[in-house]
């Protein structure tokens, strides 16, 4: 890739919209913004780096879901303030579990809906265990369960507070990306410490009926 960061003209704000892009289907899969940081990343890692406008801060996209984008190519427009990016998706791009942001009016709603929580839940217990045993070298996931229990604990500590702080300022948005970032890291507690999504699950049935709950 030749594009340098210093080629790109960003806004006021120091950002440019990137339209990302499956260079195989060339189906658009979401549309985000990176600062000359998260450019600077994407064009040196070889995978999608993006600035979150509501958390102000870097974000690698798939560091905690592990469906992580392969960059084949950037392309800058010929004003030089926005980008396309070409990428090799490693599962879905949008939050909801869509293979895309941009499906028909209510489709993603509608996957989610269809697939459940619980399902969703199912799969990222799955992708986290499977780090765990097979520990791939640049995994967020592997550098957490390197480091230990400690981290671990002390990053659900992290994710806990800025979930309640999000709920106090009243930011949906950013509630709905904090508890992700909750539920993501009490995954990896489970999983380190060996309980499963069938214990919680049995511990929940179980309370229901004590409160004789039908």
């Amino acid at each position: 890739m030749s594009l340098r960061p210093e080629d790109v003209r960003f806004d006021e704000r120091g950002l440019v919209p990137a339209v990302v892009q499956d260079a195989r289907t060339r189906e658009v899969l979401t549309l985000a913004y990176m600062n000359e940081e998260s450019l600077r990343r994407t064009l040196l890692e070889g995978e999608t780096w993006f600035w979150s406008r509501s958390r102000s801060e870097l974000w690698h996209k798939g560091a905690t879901s592990g469906n992580t984008q392969r960059v084949v190519e950037v392309r800058l427009d010929c004003d030089s303030d926005a980008l396309v990016v070409l990428v090799e998706p490693r599962g879905p791009a949008c939050h909801t579990g869509a293979v895309s942001c941009f499906g028909r009016a209510g489709e993603a709603d509608v996957e989610a809906g269809a697939h459940g929580v619980g399902e969703v839940l199912e799969g990222l217990y799955e992708v986290v265990a499977a780090r765990r045993r097979e520990m791939p070298a640049g995994s967020y996931t592997t550098y957490l369960f390197e480091m230990g229990l400690n981290k671990i604990l002390k990053k659900v500590g992290e994710e806990s507070a800025e979930t309640i702080i999000a709920a106090k300022d009243g930011d949906r948005e950013a509630l709905t990306a904090e508890t992700a970032d909750l539920i993501y890291h009490l995954l990896v507690l489970l999983v380190e410490r060996g309980v499963t999504l069938g214990d919680l699950a049995g511990e929940l049935a179980r309370r229901r009926v004590g409160k004789g709950e039908e």
